[in-house]
Parts: structure tokens; C-alpha cells; sequence
């Protein structure tokens, strides 16, 4: 039985999906079995908890082969490291609890850093409280940038004509989509070939610019002279927080931007074979960006 967290988002999802179509058993958890049903619907058990609550998870880690583990994002938090570690502690407790042997957990490139990374900072304490867990073997996949982190970019081209951030227009980025993190999940968790407490760096098909994503957007969107500015970290702020994002999730987004163009955040590890994944940026325009693009344009 493998127990899936954040079955309902980017991740877990095709994780589940993969899973399934392999003939594995499948436990799905989240807030909501309502949310779930499309995996039950295909034979998967569906676990309703919070990943606040430790006793419940430790009901749902029960008898599992192994857990994929992640702390899910909750962009309107008014205090993000508080709440990561709240999730943090909930799923150590659980799985030490339910004495699971293995864990796949989605962390990122910089989980390296004790500090100065943003959001990422809780994910290197999630890293550094797993590895304290007796006779857990646990692999961290310490992945790149996310593709699906230019979709708000929707909302901006539609609104001004141009991309804009608070990255380096000229900063290479491994860019990677979530669908290939999901995949090298999936493959680590029905092979456990893994022991103690290994990483292992996602870093997508290929580096890319900010310049460079914008060129490839505007050629999909019919606006080829596309252009990216870099803005400051005070209006960046300020536009998310117009969006629903919290502050304080906001000031996090900025620093881990900053960290990201001074070199502070980095992969660790050569690009090789085996931390490069398929998907082209392209092929995720078309997929992904495209489709969202076109679904704003019929609301607009």
C-alpha cells in the first residue's frame, strides 16, 4: 500500500494516477473525500485527514509501504514558517508513529541553505527533521524551478503585455514541470532503491531564462516581441498581495528570488542523465500555458 499526500495537487495527483495504472494499491489523503473521488473511482482508498493532524495521519500511514510526503502550499498564511512547521512535525510524528521504512519527500534545489531561501528554508527543515527518524530510509527530491510557476504570468501579459517578476531577466533557471518531479517519484517509490537519507536533484530538460520564456510564450500566444521585466521586490509584493497572497508569503517569494539571482540558490549537483527530465518548457506552453491563456481570454 502506498499512501499519497497532496493526492489533489501538482504532484501527488499523477503520482496516484501512476501508481494505479501499475496495479498498485493506493491510499490517497486530503481534506476532502469529495476531492478525492477520482482516484477512488479508479481503485484507490481514500483517507480524510489534515496534515496538521498527526494522529490522523499516523491512521493513514498505517501498514504503507512507503509515503509520499510534501508540505502543501498555503500561499494565505499570515506566518509560512510557523505552518510549515507545524506539517513538518505532523508527518514526522505520524510516520514515526506508524513505523513507515520508506518516504519519498518533495523538497527543492537550495534545501541546502538554513536560511535566506524563502519558502525553501522549510523544506530544509523538513529534510534535517526526516534524517533524525530511526530506521526511516528517505529520499528527498530536491527539484528545480517549477514551469507551472509562470502561470500567473497569465494575468500580467493579459493586464500590461509583458511577463515581469522579480528574477534576473538573464538568470538561468533549471526549469522543470511538475509532471516529470511526479514521475521520478513515482519510479523511486516503486523501486525503494533507496536507504538512509539520500536527495537527489530534479533539474528539467534544460536551463532557461526568463528572456527566454518570454520569447517562447509570446510565439504561442501570437505576441512574438513579448518582452520580461524585472521589477522591484517592493511592487512584487505589493501585486501579490492584490492577488490573495498573504504578505508574508510574499516577502518569502521575493527572498527566495533574491537568493536565486545572487548565486546564494543553486543546484548542487552537474547537470547528468539522470537529473534531466523530458519535458521542453515548450511542450509545457502548449499543454499547460496555452490552454490557461485561452481559458482567461473566454472570461476576460
Amino acid at each position: 500500500m502506498y499512501v499519497i499526500l497532496g493526492a489533489t495537487g501538482h504532484t501527488g495527483g499523477v503520482i496516484a494516477e501512476t501508481l494505479l495504472q501499475k496495479q498498485q494499491k493506493v491510499r490517497v489523503v486530503g481534506r476532502s473525500k469529495d476531492r478525492l473521488s477520482r482516484f477512488t473511482s479508479k481503485g484507490a482508498e481514500a483517507f480524510e485527514a489534515d496534515v496538521t493532524d498527526s494522529a490522523a495521519l499516523a491512521k493513514a500511514f498505517a501498514g504503507a509501504r512507503a509515503v509520499y510526503a510534501l508540505i502543501p502550499p498555503n500561499p494565505a498564511s499570515n506566518n509560512v514558517a510557523a505552518y510549515q512547521a507545524e506539517v513538518t512535525s505532523s508527518i514526522a510524528n505520524a510516520l514515526e508513529q506508524a513505523k513507515v521504512s520508506h518516504v519519498v519527500a518533495l523538497s527543492s534545489v537550495g534545501a541546502d541553505k538554513p536560511d535566506k531561501t524563502g519558502p525553501v528554508v522549510g523544506l530544509h527543515q523538513m529534510e534535517e527533521r526526516l534524517a533524525k527518524i530511526p530506521n526511516l530510509n528517505v529520499l528527498s527530491l530536491r527539484a528545480g524551478y517549477f514551469m507551472e510557476n509562470t502561470l500567473p504570468q497569465v494575468e500580467v501579459i493579459k493586464n500590461f503585455g509583458m511577463m515581469a517578476g522579480p528574477v534576473n531577466a538573464d538568470l538561468p533557471l533549471p526549469l522543470i514541470a511538475t509532471r516529470d518531479i511526479a514521475a521520478a517519484a513515482a519510479q523511486a517509490l516503486l523501486e525503494l532503491n533507496f536507504s538512509g537519507h539520500q536527495t537527489h536533484e530534479l533539474l528539467g530538460q534544460r536551463d532557461l531564462t526568463y528572456l527566454e520564456m518570454a520569447r517562447i510564450i509570446g510565439v504561442a500566444i501570437g505576441k512574438p516581441a513579448l518582452a520580461y521585466v524585472q521589477l522591484p521586490g517592493e511592487q512584487i509584493v505589493q501585486a501579490m498581495t492584490q492577488m490573495g497572497m498573504s504578505k508574508n508569503m510574499a516577502n518569502l517569494l521575493v527572498e527566495m528570488s533574491d537568493s536565486l539571482n545572487t548565486g546564494y540558490m543553486k543546484p548542487l549537483e552537474p547537470r547528468t542523465a539522470a537529473n534531466t527530465t523530458p519535458t521542453p518548457f515548450e511542450r509545457f506552453v502548449q499543454d499547460v500555458f496555452l490552454p490557461a491563456f485561452k481559458g482567461q481570454a473566454t472570461t476576460a
